[in-house]
């Protein structure tokens, strides 16, 4: 039975800006004090998992495929980030999502995400025989 979601099912989350969140710890030794893009990249995929995953049947996860963000405007250390993640189709075992984010001032990002629905152990065996050196001998 495959799990059902809807296009138009949604997921908010929302984060205080605090210094792990900056560009600094991101690679950017110029921006200490302003909300780093990686980040707003993590919460889209940290809402889609959580919207995602709580609905499938035990041993069933959902894996990122691509993601695509545009972070818009800046944000500074102490300001309430809200992102919201939605549905836009859903093609089993494909999800596709829009996000958007907002600070206190107003929009600071948009983007895009896909995931699939997979089989834990499955994907976990798949890894695990791609590495195994004494097969590629």
């Amino acid at each position: 039975m495959n799990p059902i979601f809807n296009v138009g099912d949604k997921k908010i989350i929302q984060l205080t800006v605090s210094a792990e969140d900056t560009a600094l710890n991101y690679g950017s030794g110029q921006l200490e004090n302003l909300f780093a893009s990686p980040k707003l990249l993590a919460l889209m995929i940290e809402a889609s998992t959580k919207l995602i995953d709580s609905k499938l049947k035990e041993g069933y996860i959902s894996v990122g495929k691509n993601s695509e963000i545009q972070h818009i405007a800046p944000t500074v250390l102490g300001q309430i980030i809200t992102l919201e993640v939605l549905i836009t189709s859903y093609n089993y075992p494909k999800i596709s999502l829009s996000m958007s984010a907002y600070d206190e001032i107003g929009l600071i990002g948009t983007g895009s995400h896909t995931r699939y629905i997979v089989n834990k152990l499955s994907l976990l065996e798949r890894a695990y025989d791609r590495s195994d050196i004494s097969k590629k001998s």
